[in-house]
């Protein structure tokens, strides 16, 4: 029985390998290996014809070379085949598995595939750029499951719960609206941000009945889930998939933004990590067992040298390979900064528009010094990282650990200047009082581009059911009202806005609040509540286009947003007004007034009198205008934004 405690280890002394040449890597004529096992007494490699051959075809010894590396040279064109490798310790042999850095894997990734790469890409993948933008400001995220996007009967998608169904087009709901990529499009987003598509090791790809899961537990970390393709058998397919995916959307001017969990591993004792060097990969208790800052059960230990260059290796592998946009980083948290330093210096050479985001925060206790941590405090020594804005979510709707609980946009006073902190983008503002900020008594990024604004996510409940706990007695336009509120607030405000696919439309998981294996009549997108709330989408997709006109809403710099951006007035509970003035960023308007009131009744307030743009007012918007009005006084409706703009 093997110990799975480390207790007098002194991993920072295994030795470092610095080579890019780790894995299996294919050639017409010859099939490099190099893994990285510095306990192995012996290292096997067997090469399979079929992923499902019981039998290997042949069995290689692998022979120990520099820093603590165990190679072979194949000779011969090995593409198709199935491998495994073996490592025997001195406590025995380890289970048979792929390589951890596997880039192509066979059904429900238990074997690794040769591949030639080459030949996984779709027509024309050479002429694929990657979606830009200006800044990170300019950005507006859409978070997506690729199955809940289009399993649902009514969204007239083909391929529904595969990565196909993505890349259809001309898609409608059976009432006539788009759905499906169209529907981005229609919404005016800049990127999706897709739940993860890296092998991960929850649900049996062999499998034709129903299942679920959200994918943070991965099994391979640079292989793409086979659940979502259409032959998980083949494993080329998959890879083929995924690119046709990116290129759809690209096409469209929409990045690809795709959340990655290289916080812990699905399996733990048996992960892929502990059949080469046991112990390693992982962080340790002061008493040698695993520690779990993730709640999963492991973390890891991303301080540690070939931990860290696996990371940064394979981030750098996705972007290349993928041609993708941008990372999430789930948890980000429990990464130490470097690892996060080496990964934006790594990505720079790649594109240094490829934007990096995360959680900043850890699900439980870490050994991990809390000042090496990748957390939303410690975002100021991150270069061009972002984080997520709790501040914001908790601001307008109240926490979502507590059903009940309410914000600014559902009637709960003394929560504005949260709500005012997250408008700046989180930086420093002489005009900001942090004490009554709460949740953060110091500013914590150091420009609006790492500071990502939203009310709900994946996690937790939807915006929809979150209101409907927290506000029982309220009627549904009521409850339209408070949703539009907080779009409202959070798309005209500095920083990146990040959208929880379907809070357009007001998406619904049935009161489920933790859905990551929960059915899909819980998880899908229901595309006729499109149609049945086409007002709330309406308003949803004008207050991304006056993003994308207007510049004052995205500004890049600190010391422009400190200039430009003022909260005039005196406090008035459950009230915000905001000013963007001097052609804020260039802007065409000179001065814009905001005005927020999360009250349920009516505010009266005394302007400059002016000629002034109606831009939105009672729950409408319109980015060109609903008229002008000559005034000194305005009224501000229940529960509603009014936006005025002086020419």
């Amino acid at each position: 029985m093997r110990d799975w405690t480390f207790k007098d280890f002194d991993f920072s002394q295994f030795p470092v390998y610095q080579g890019n040449d780790l894995g299996v890597i294919w050639s017409e004529n010859s099939l490099s290996v190099r893994i990285w096992a510095p306990t192995a007494l012996e290292v096997v490699l067997r090469i399979y014809a079929s992923v499902e051959a019981e039998l290997p075809e042949k069995i290689f010894q692998l022979s120990k070379e520099e820093s603590g590396t165990w190679c072979s040279e194949l000779a011969g064109n090995y593409e198709g085949t199935f491998y495994t490798f073996q490592v025997r310790d001195e406590k025995g042999w380890l289970y048979e598995c792929p390589d951890v850095g596997a880039k192509a894997t066979g059904v429900n990734g238990l074997r690794g595939l040769v591949l030639d790469l080459a030949r996984t890409n779709p027509k024309s993948w050479e002429k694929d750029r990657r979606s830009s933008v200006n800044q990170p400001t300019d950005m507006v995220l859409y978070e997506l499951h690729v199955r809940d996007f289009s399993i649902s009967p009514d969204s007239g998608i083909e391929n529904k719960g595969k990565y196909l169904g993505l890349s259809e087009s001309g898609t409608i709901s059976p009432q006539g609206e788009t759905t499906g990529l169209d529907h981005l499009k229609e919404l005016g987003i800049t990127h999706v941000h897709l739940l993860p598509i890296a092998d991960f090791y929850t649900v049996d790809e062999t499998k034709t009945v129903p299942q679920y899961n959200w994918g943070y537990d991965p099994l391979n970390f640079n292989t793409p889930e086979g659940w979502y393709s259409s032959d998980p058998y083949n494993g080329a397919v998959r890879i083929k998939e995924v690119k046709k995916v990116v290129q759809a959307l690209h096409l469209q001017g929409i990045g690809v933004i795709m959340d990655v969990v290289y916080n812990h591993s699905g399996l733990i004792f048996d992960s892929w990590f502990n059949q080469f060097v046991p112990g390693y990969y992982y962080r340790q208790r002061a008493d040698g067992t695993f520690s779990d800052a993730s709640g999963c059960g492991n973390e890891l230990a991303s301080e540690r040298a070939m931990v860290r260059k696996f990371i940064v290796d394979s981030v750098a592998y996705w972007a290349e390979e993928y041609h993708l946009d941008g990372f999430r980083f789930d948890l980000m948290g429990i990464l130490d900064l470097e690892t996060m330093h080496q990964i934006r210096k790594r990505l720079d050479k790649i594109d240094p528009n490829i934007f990096i985001y995360g959680e900043g925060w850890i699900a439980a206790e870490s050994p991990l010094p809390e000042h090496l941590r990748a957390t939303k405090l410690n975002t100021p020594q991150l270069d061009r990282i972002a984080s997520f804005c709790d501040d914001m979510r908790d601001g307008l709707k109240g926490s979502p650990f507590h059903r009940f609980s309410t914000g600014f946009i559902s009637g709960l006073t003394l929560r504005e200047e949260k709500v005012k902190f997250s408008m700046t983008g989180a930086i420093r503002h002489p005009e900001i009082f942090y004490d009554y900020v709460e949740s953060s008594r110091q500013p914590w990024a150091n420009s609006p581009a790492q500071c990502v604004n939203y009310v709900s996510c994946h996690d937790n409940y939807t915006l929809f059911d979150k209101l409907q706990y927290s506000c029982p007695e309220a009627s549904m336009e009521e409850i339209e009202r408070m949703t539009r509120l907080a779009l409202g607030i959070l798309l005209t405000a500095q920083g990146v806005p990040f959208l929880h696919s379907g809070v357009e439309m007001h998406r619904s998981k049935r009161g489920h609040h933790d859905s990551y294996r929960s059915p899909d009549d819980v998880n899908q997108l229901e595309w006729g509540r499109k149609s049945e709330f086409n007002g709330l989408f309406r308003f949803t997709k004008n207050c991304i286009e006056l993003r994308r006109q207007h510049p004052a809403f995205r500004m890049n710099n600190s010391d422009e947003v400190r200039a430009k951006l003022h909260f005039p007035g005196k406090y008035i509970p459950g009230v915000i007004h905001c000013e963007l003035t001097d052609h804020a960023n260039g802007d065409s308007w000179k001065n814009i007034l905001l005005f927020y009131n999360g009250n349920n009744y009516s505010v009266d307030l005394d302007i400059q009198e002016k000629r002034w743009l109606i831009v939105a007012q009672n729950g409408e918007i319109h980015p060109k205008g609903m008229g002008h009005v000559t005034t000194a006084k305005i009224k501000l409706h229940p529960v509603s934004m009014m936006i005025l703009a002086e020419e």
